[in-house]
C-alpha cells in the first residue's frame, strides 16, 4: 500500500486534535472530489513499517484525540491488510483514543454483506474502528454545514454500536463515551 500524505494536528476529519492518514488508491472517483491524486494506486510513497511506527508514536502525545483513515479509500481491499497493523497497534497501545475511517463504500451493503464475507481483514478492521463516514462524496449533495462529512447522502456511524445491535447506528456527536478526552 501507498500513502499520498498524513496531516498532523487535523481538525477538520473527526472531534478534536487527530492525526489522519491519506492512502493511496480509490476506485471511487467521486466527482468532485477534493483529493482525486489519491485515485492512483502507486501515488505517494511505500507504507512501511517505520511509517507505521511515526504514526503510532506521534499519536500517542496527549493533545491527539486519536487517529483517522482517509484517502483516497481505506477501505479498498488492497489497503485493508497493510491498515489491520496499523489499527491494531493503535487501539492496543491507545485504548482511550478513538479510531475514525471515511469510505465511499457503505457499512451495511459492501462492507458487511460483500466484504467482511470474502476477506476477514474487513470484520477485523471494523471490530476497530469507532466511527465510520461512509458512502460516495456526491457533488450534487454537496453541505458545508454538515459535520465531519461533505456531502448529505454521507452517514456517520458509530459501528462499535451498529456491529453489536445488527442495525446501523448513527454516531451521536454529544456521545463523549468513547474518549475522555472529547469536548465536542
Amino acid at each position: 500500500m501507498n500513502y499520498a500524505n498524513f496531516k498532523e494536528y487535523d481538525i477538520a476529519n473527526g472531534p478534536g486534535i487527530r492525526f489522519s492518514l491519506f492512502v493511496s488508491g480509490c476506485t471511487h472517483h467521486c466527482k468532485g472530489c477534493f483529493n482525486q491524486e489519491t485515485w492512483d494506486f502507486n501515488y505517494g510513497k511505500p507504507f512501511t513499517k517505520e511509517t507505521e511506527d511515526y504514526i503510532l508514536k506521534e499519536v500517542g502525545q496527549e493533545f491527539y484525540e486519536g487517529l483517522t483513515l482517509l484517502g483516497g479509500e481505506p477501505m479498498e481491499p488492497a489497503n485493508q491488510k497493510a491498515l489491520l497493523s496499523l489499527v491494531t497497534r493503535f487501539k492496543e497501545m491507545y485504548p482511550q483514543k478513538n479510531l475514525w475511517c471515511f469510505t465511499g463504500y457503505l457499512y451495511d451493503r459492501d462492507l458487511l454483506d460483500n466484504f467482511a464475507k470474502k476477506m476477514p481483514e474487513t470484520m477485523e478492521l471494523l471490530k476497530r474502528i469507532d466511527v465510520l463516514v461512509d458512502g460516495e462524496f456526491v457533488l450534487e449533495k454537496k453541505d458545508v454545514t454538515l459535520l465531519f462529512k461533505g456531502s448529505s447522502n454521507q452517514r456517520t456511524i458509530d459501528v462499535q454500536k451498529s456491529l453489536a445491535s445488527g442495525t446501523v447506528v448513527p454516531w451521536d456527536p454529544r456521545d463523549t463515551s468513547m474518549s475522555p478526552n472529547s469536548k465536542i
